[in-house]
């Protein structure tokens, strides 16, 4: 069997990446398809497999600016030859699944979430937008939703990575699909013992607008307690800027530094609205507990009153109120890393596996 993978972009290792890592663990022979790659960005389980650019790749700067292309994935999605592949896997969340399959092929689109930026978050991005961005995003943004809804007839099965996405396929698609969580390596981390742990509250991940992080920095500001805040992203230099004394904002860091503070704090906080969120089970799976926003993924990860709680509304107050009601959690490290257990890598390759070699045994039997 010939298997063909299209991802959007190649330009970093988040979540879509360890999803794609997967399938090419699942798939070792297949080939990748892809806008932009970017190779000294990417993991080496995926440099592995021939991968093979759109027409975007060879644009001025895409391989920084390729966002600013996105009117033209569509058409570079189209030219891409596919003939002579009986599988094709889009891993979706920019434009991946719209290619052209050919006669007897099967598509199976895991769906990461709709395109955001034409869908459930089309005017918070609009409305962070330059003034020319802004005036040519209705236009644009009609153009894509109409090649969005239509490319989506060309899938024969959705995965949704969240009841959450699936729910949002259901409305802008209107089909339904099969949810199966992304995996999640928990078997990479480890609880640390009572004595090593510290006195500060942990928050990871891309510092980007909709994740919310500038709320966990003012919360913190306002309680005068100990905040460390790891990852990269464009709102990084502010984070920087707004971050008060007891707040360390420590940017991008190796995996073996996120792993022992994910160990050491007392509780991640997850200000944002994900479509499912690995951070939080990377937190659970090192034994913390999480205080999230109640919205999202993070509901359908996180086990309130055994693995953390909740706030209801996107607020200092609300998220400062969740970490004094942290006290009432009895925290039990390793009830915690066993609920975790669930969305481990294992239980994604049994769902995904026997989803598509159902999907593939049907059509075969198929007249």
């Amino acid at each position: 069997m010939k298997v063909a993978i299209v991802h959007y972009w190649l330009v970093g290792m988040r979540g879509g990446e360890k999803v794609l890592e997967a399938l090419c663990e699942m798939y070792p022979d297949a080939d990748i398809f892809t806008h932009v790659c970017v190779p000294e960005m990417i993991s080496e389980k995926i440099r592995r497999h021939r991968i093979t650019p759109t027409f975007i790749s060879s644009l001025p700067r895409a391989s920084r600016m390729y966002k600013i292309y996105l009117p033209l994935m569509p058409l570079a999605l189209e030219q891409l030859d596919l003939r002579g592949y009986d599988l094709i896997l889009s891993s979706e969340s920019g434009p991946s699944k719209g290619v052209i399959s050919p006669p007897g092929a099967l598509h199976v689109c895991y769906c990461h979430t709709p395109m955001r930026y034409i869908w459930n978050m089309y005017h918070h991005y609009r409305s962070r937008a330059g003034p020319l961005t802004r005036l040519m995003m209705p236009p644009l943004a009609h153009y894509l939703r109409i090649w969005d809804l239509a490319s989506a007839a060309r899938v024969d099965s959705f995965v949704a990575n969240s009841a959450t996405v699936a729910r949002r396929i259901r409305q802008y698609y209107g089909v339904e699909s099969v949810v199966i969580h992304p995996p999640v390596d928990t078997a990479a981390f480890a609880i640390a013992a009572p004595s090593e742990l510290e006195d500060y509250y942990l928050m990871a991940g891309e510092l980007v607008p909709y994740k919310r992080p500038d709320l966990a920095v003012h919360a913190f500001n306002k309680m005068k307690l100990k905040l460390v805040v790891i990852g990269g992203g464009e709102m990084l230099e502010e984070i920087r800027r707004i971050a008060g004394p007891t707040v360390t904002v420590m940017g991008s860091q190796p995996f073996q530094v996120l792993k022992r503070h994910y160990a050491r704090c007392r509780a991640l906080i997850f200000p944002g609205e994900e479509d499912f969120g690995m951070v939080p089970v990377e937190a659970m799976a090192s034994g913390r507990p999480v205080i999230a926003f109640g919205r999202g993924g993070a509901t359908e990860t996180v086990a309130e009153g055994l693995s953390g709680i909740f706030f209801a509304e996107q607020s200092v107050e609300a998220i400062a109120s969740a970490v004094r009601n942290l006290s009432h959690l009895r925290v039990d490290p390793q009830k915690i890393a066993a609920h975790a257990r669930q969305f481990g890598r294992e239980k994604f390759f049994e769902k995904m596996s026997k989803h598509v070699d159902g999907l593939l045994a049907n059509s075969t039997n198929t007249p």
